[in-house]
């Protein structure tokens, strides 16, 4: 057996529309992880937002998280961070933007925001895991891995081109959805964090599969030897993977469909 990396975006793609794992889905997986492959998830949620979908597996599986600031190994050790420079962090923080957009902050070991905003309560209902409200003070730029903003789509624009005019090359800008507008490290992004856990596994790109449907999936899936885009994808994703296979929707468990067929299964 030729071991192989499978690794895939969470919502939109190993997610159905509840945002959490059908049972085929987590059997595929299991199912791969016992026959010697390496699995990963990787996804803009926080780490610890992520644990309670590893876990459910019972097998190894790498964290690529915050969109590939953070990578963590199957038993949860921290293997590389990139963060936000603290006085960077700070003018995002600090940038005028329309009461309605929420800031959000992904640090190390917790996830705070500006304001409550219980829209994001069902997507994180799985998990546990949820945002805190931060205290002014709190707000300092240390230790970002993330800045996040979740609003209208025509304010968030109107963020993203005042971001990239001033900082340039010096962040990684993208969206994880329309309404959230998601600023990490220059270079941080889930294809960077792929390229290093390829070198560690001691694997060739062409031996990953990946799966992914929205804009910061783009590095990953432009990495992968197979790379896979979901037909609820965003409809720029495509483009700029072109090599990419068309797949069936997030809530048919497409990706677990696609496993089936590609590996032999007991």
């Amino acid at each position: 057996m030729t071991p192989h990396l499978i690794v895939s975006d969470l919502d939109g793609t190993l997610l159905g529309a509840d945002h959490d794992l059908h049972p085929r889905t987590v059997e595929a997986l299991r199912t791969l992880g016992q026959q010697g492959h390496y699995l990963a998830f990787a996804s803009g949620r926080h780490f610890r937002d992520m644990l309670a979908f590893r876990d459910r597996l019972g097998v190894p599986v790498h964290l690529i998280s915050t969109n590939g600031a953070y990578l963590h190994d199957p038993e949860g050790r921290l293997l590389n961070a990139r963060y936000v420079e603290r006085e960077l962090a700070r003018e995002l923080i600090g940038l005028e933007r329309e009461p309605g957009v929420r800031l959000n902050l992904y640090r190390d070991d917790d996830w705070l925001i500006d304001a409550e905003a219980p829209q994001l309560l069902a997507l994180h209902a799985h998990t546990g895991f949820g945002y805190r409200v931060a205290a002014p003070d709190e707000l300092d730029g240390e230790g970002v891995g993330k800045v996040l903003y979740i609003g209208d789509p025509g304010s968030l624009q109107a963020l993203e081109t005042t971001i990239r005019s001033r900082y340039s090359e010096r962040l990684h800008i993208t969206y994880s959805q329309v309404n959230s507008l998601e600023v990490m490290a220059g270079g941080v992004n889930k294809g960077k964090a792929l390229t290093g856990l390829l070198t560690q596994l001691g694997l060739p790109a062409e031996r990953c599969l990946a799966f992914g449907d929205n804009l910061n999936d783009t590095e990953m899936l432009s990495l992968a030897g197979e790379a896979h885009v979901m037909a609820n994808a965003h409809p720029d994703l495509a483009r700029h993977v072109p090599h990419a296979e068309h797949i069936g929707h997030h809530d048919d468990v497409s990706v677990a469909r696609v496993l089936e067929r590609r590996f032999t299964f007991p």
